[in-house]
């Protein structure tokens, strides 16, 4: 590895080497068009290059060392307020001055910096992405106890959620889910087991981040083989090169709600003085059991708590910072106790009286979750490092993830299962200096993991794991056409501290005890497993794309993609019953690594009266890991095999707004997928419906009003263990009115949901058949941001 790291440097340097050229600077003033008052702490990014900075106390910004060109700027306050210049042409040893305007407008750009690992918009992304800033995350109809739930509630884009329940929502991206979507943080994975089971969360506070990116479709070439399906990164501006103005800056935010008994609030700031930078925060929410049109949910309530901090020095040429994050969180898992623990009546001394027993079997388990998780990272970069080299930075995380499955049983409490995943994450990344028309960025990854369980649902042996990539991903920018290619070379070994493989109710073979036949032959099927051996992985992943303009304001955009992706652990290890997924797990050891080839095609169009974009997309996968569903059943769960099947996915997205006035505007969306197993047809579980959105949005200075409807298909293509689910219509409103002032941004926001009271259900859900979505109901919410 350390060989092709040399080759991969050598030969990027070797290509970047071109004889420097004249340089010239931009620089100029952000202002309101409101009132013609300059607008600190606006950010404003350079398009071309990704390069970005941010507005000091008098709007003034500069960008140094630019190459000579055409380039666009932008510059942004949140959300609320958005300004584009047009071209600008820079001549060598030149100093361009340009004035932005910033104002509000009911056509939104969207900046990402997760597809290609630099800034820029997301209608010149070669992936098809869709962000929240975090005036976005602040709204009413965002507040949500789970990540998924923030995500999958904006129809058309692709994103849709899955949960046991609304304390573990977590998003699918195109009817991915589990290992095959990546949640992280400032670009490195959180250190959560949200992937592994429905009833595991996912919970940091958005609110601490400046963007919650998703980026559609295979993310493998940058973060490895965990996104072949999407990546979802929560962004912030300590992590990275970006100028801060002197002074305090900061926000403050609280909600409530009906329909579950919501509230919560947020706050947290950000003060610099010269290079050096500190910044701090926290949040807390809570919610009851929520109502449905049925009534309420039992064990749904949530609670969550959030804190954040770091400090950081932030030079012309360098940086550094160190932060912490933890998380604290307890959750109830509803109707688990139907699926779990039943066992313990059978295995009761036969000498029982009878009262006892059928008082027994009335007491009802409750089961929660308790999660806690801490997280450290420190991040350093340099830049101007030569000729061929723009900047490196490094970024390494430490973080501990503990939570506990807690049993209440009458009186009784205790805990039935404790999982513990420790890990070590580093990622470093070159970023290549311009040259006539190529641009890049290459580096390195890697992870020390260590994984267990105890108790009932400890179904794998302890884990080591150890990863380890090299990754490099080159464009070529003609103006007009834009091409970029990538790879990605990844090796990952699993090593179980034991080779015997043992669920927690494996009480029958204890010596001296009497089997029944039925009893033998359902140990014969533990028997003729085999052991948990290790295993080594290695593989690689390629990308080509090209970008064309067609027409001003319209672009073509086709990507081909060959992605890798290690079995799970979950899927090589597992076995015994689950209550997460409502299966008896049993993983193979013996697994191979999934390979798949997809097209993406997108369309794209943006302009002040007509905006959107339609993607079109095709995955197929060889040796896809599939949960098949043997027809027997144990401890009440029916069994389930992790085992490999050829599979394809099929899908769409389109959005479209349209300007009917200066002040209206007509939004439509819908997503499809269709995923099943090529040889039988069998489709895969949990796929989201047709769905589809009608909304219009009345903005007048401030000022916005958006009713619209939901709609989705009945979903008829099932998984062997699944129910179809109903098509639903679902009518929701809101509205929000942003304040902007010289020094701050206040927004007041609503959402009436389900206006109708509709009773629909979520056919992504594990448990839909027994608890529909919530009911009709109305939130608030208010956020100040102060710069």
């Amino acid at each position: 590895m350390k060989r092709m790291l040399c080759a991969v440097v050598a030969a990027l340097l070797a290509v970047s080497a071109i004889h420097g050229e004249e340089t010239a600077a931009i620089e100029g003033q952000v202002l309101l068009a409101q009132t013609g008052g300059p607008v600190a702490g606006a950010t404003v990014i350079l398009l071309e290059t990704g390069a970005s900075t941010t507005a000091d106390r008098q709007g003034e910004f500069q960008f140094k060392g630019v190459r000579p060109g055409r380039y666009h700027l932008h510059a942004h306050l949140e959300s609320a307020l958005q300004g584009v210049s047009g071209a600008i042409e820079v001549a060598p040893e030149g100093t361009v001055r340009v004035e932005l305007l910033l104002s509000f407008s009911t056509q939104k750009t969207q900046i990402t910096v997760s597809a290609a690992g630099r800034p820029e918009s997301a209608f010149d992304a070669f992936q098809s992405t869709h962000s929240l800033t975090s005036i976005e995350l602040a709204r009413a109809e965002n507040i949500a106890a789970g990540l998924g739930e923030v995500l999958g509630n904006q129809m058309g884009t692709g994103i849709a959620q899955r949960g046991f329940g609304p304390g573990s929502s977590r998003p699918l991206i195109r009817g991915f889910d589990g290992d095959r979507v990546l949640i992280m943080a400032d670009g490195l994975r959180t250190g959560s087991i949200s992937a592994t089971s429905g009833d595991h969360a996912e919970t940091f506070n958005p609110l601490a981040f400046d963007r919650l990116e998703v980026v559609k479709g295979p993310a493998t070439l940058l973060y490895g083989s965990n996104a072949v399906g999407g990546v979802v990164n929560a962004v912030s501006s300590h992590a990275g090169f970006i100028s801060h103005p002197d002074g305090l800056q900061g926000y403050i935010q609280g909600s409530a709600g009906t329909g579950n008994a919501l509230a919560g609030g947020s706050a947290g700031f950000d003060y610099a003085r010269g290079p050096w930078r500190a910044w701090g925060g926290g949040n807390g929410l809570r919610s009851g059991d929520y109502s449905t049109p049925t009534g309420a949910v039992e064990n749904s309530r949530t609670r969550s708590t959030n804190g954040y901090g770091g400090l950081g020095w932030f030079g012309e040429r360098g940086f550094v910072s160190v932060g912490i994050r933890a998380n604290d969180a307890k959750y109830g898992v509803p109707f688990a106790g139907e699926f779990h623990g039943h066992h313990h009546h059978e295995e009761e001394d036969e000498e029982d009286h009878v009262g006892e027993e059928e008082e027994d079997e009335h007491e009802e388990l409750r089961i929660d979750l308790a999660m806690r998780q801490q997280a450290y990272q420190v991040n350093w970069g340099l830049r101007s490092l030569g000729p061929a080299l723009e900047s490196f930075v490094m970024k390494l995380s430490y973080g501990t993830y503990r939570h506990d499955e807690i049993e209440f049983e009458g009186d009784e409490r205790r805990i039935g299962t404790t999982f513990d995943n420790d890990q070590f994450v580093y990622r470093g990344v070159f970023e290549q200096e311009k040259r006539g028309p190529l641009t890049g960025r290459f580096g390195f990854w890697g992870m020390e993991r260590d994984y267990s369980a105890a108790g009932e649902e400890a179904l794998s042996p302890p884990i080591d794991q150890q990863s380890f990539a090299l990754f490099a991903l080159e464009e070529f920018d003609f103006e007009r056409v834009k091409l970029q290619f990538g790879g990605r070379l990844e090796t990952s070994r699993y090593d179980p501290a034991f080779a015997e493989r043992a669920h927690g109710h494996d009480d029958h073979s204890e010596e001296g005890e009497e089997h029944h036949v039925g009893e033998e032959e359902e140990d014969e099927h533990h028997e003729e497993l085999p052991d948990a051996i290790r295993r080594r992985f290695t593989g690689a992943s390629a990308a080509a794309g090209v970008h064309a303009d067609l027409w001003r304001g319209g672009a073509f955009v086709a990507n081909y993609s060959h992605s890798y992706r290690a079995p799970a652990l979950e899927e090589l290890y597992n076995l015994g019953p689950h209550v997460g997924t409502l299966i008896f797990e049993v993983g193979n050891p013996g697994l191979q690594a999934e390979r798949s080839n997809g097209i993406d095609l997108s369309l794209r169009q943006q302009a002040e009266r007509v905006n959107g974009e339609v993607n079109l997309f095709y995955y197929d996968f060889q040796n896809f890991v599939f949960p098949f569903a043997t027809g027997e059943e144990e401890d009440g769960l029916p069994v389930v095999n992790f085992v490999q099947r050829d599979s394809r996915f099929t899908g769409a997205e389109a959005r479209l707004g349209i300007g009917l006035h200066q002040a209206l505007r007509l939004n439509l969306g819908m997503d499809f997928v269709d995923a099943r197993a090529t040889l039988t047809r069998t489709p895969l579980p949990r796929i989201p419906p047709l769905r589809g959105r009608v909304g219009i949005e009345y903005r007048r200075q401030g000022f916005s009003i958006r009713p619209e409807l939901v709609l989705a298909n009945r979903q008829s293509e099932t998984f062997d263990l699944e129910t179809p689910t109903a098509g639903y219509a679902v009518v929701d409103l809101r509205a929000s009115y942003t304040i902007p002032t010289r020094g701050a941004v206040h927004q007041l926001s609503a959402n009436v949901f389900n206006i109708g009271d509709q009773l629909y259900r979520n056919h992504s859900s594990f448990i839909k058949d027994l608890a529909p979505e919530i009911g009709r109901g109305v939130r608030f919410s208010y956020m100040v941001r102060f710069f």
